[in-house]
């Protein structure tokens, strides 16, 4: 699972049928550093490139959403669904501490 920001949602005038209906979110996926601070305040863009992401929790702008992708998007699906990302997760609170550098142990 990675964690992001909703930065914007699409609305397509033409989708594939067994996506009808569906809701699609950008997400800007977080870098490491801004994960404790994510709920808090806005954490702004990240250089990592933002994708598109289906949702059926119902988040909105800014919310900060977990989302997998690969074979596990498609997992909800009882057919087989051209999905590369879902999100699983809407955070209220992250509390995120790194394993110390290989050095300390």
């Amino acid at each position: 699972m990675r964690i992001g920001q909703v930065i914007g949602k699409v609305t397509m005038s033409v989708q594939e049928p067994a996506l009808k209906g569906a809701r699609w979110l950008f997400v800007n996926p977080l870098e490491a550093e801004q994960l404790n601070t994510a709920c808090d305040v806005e954490p702004g863009l990240t250089k990592i490139p933002s994708l598109l992401v289906y949702d059926n929790l119902g988040a909105g702008e800014a919310d900060i959403v977990g989302f997998v992708e690969g074979a596990e998007a498609s997992a909800p699906f009882v057919e087989s669904t051209p999905v590369d990302a879902i999100t699983v997760a809407i955070f209220d609170q992250i509390d995120h501490q790194p394993y110390p550098p290989e050095d300390d142990y």
